[in-house]
């Protein structure tokens, strides 16, 4: 099973429509959660949606993404658990 990228920061920029966290437009959002997508499809999109990012946002994404991958929860949804 290929892991969502969503990292729990689901803002999306006005001006391109890809999210600020995993920067996926609507569209590749959608795809994710269709069952019938090929995990082939899902590998790729992973490689293009960090061609979208730069810098800190694209550092941040993969630390975030990795602790997802290894623990089942974003680092933002843990932090929120951490503060209730």
């Amino acid at each position: 099973m290929i892991v969502s990228p969503c990292i729990s920061i689901c803002k999306s920029d006005p001006v391109t429509g890809f999210c600020y966290g995993c920067a996926r437009n609507i569209e590749e959002k959608v795809k994710w959660k269709d069952k019938n997508i090929k995990d082939e499809w899902k590998l790729n999109n992973l490689i293009e949606i960090q061609t979208r990012m730069s810098g800190w946002q694209l550092e941040s994404f993969k630390k975030s993404y990795k602790y997802k991958c290894e623990n089942g929860i974003s680092l933002k949804k843990k932090k929120t658990e951490i503060n209730d």
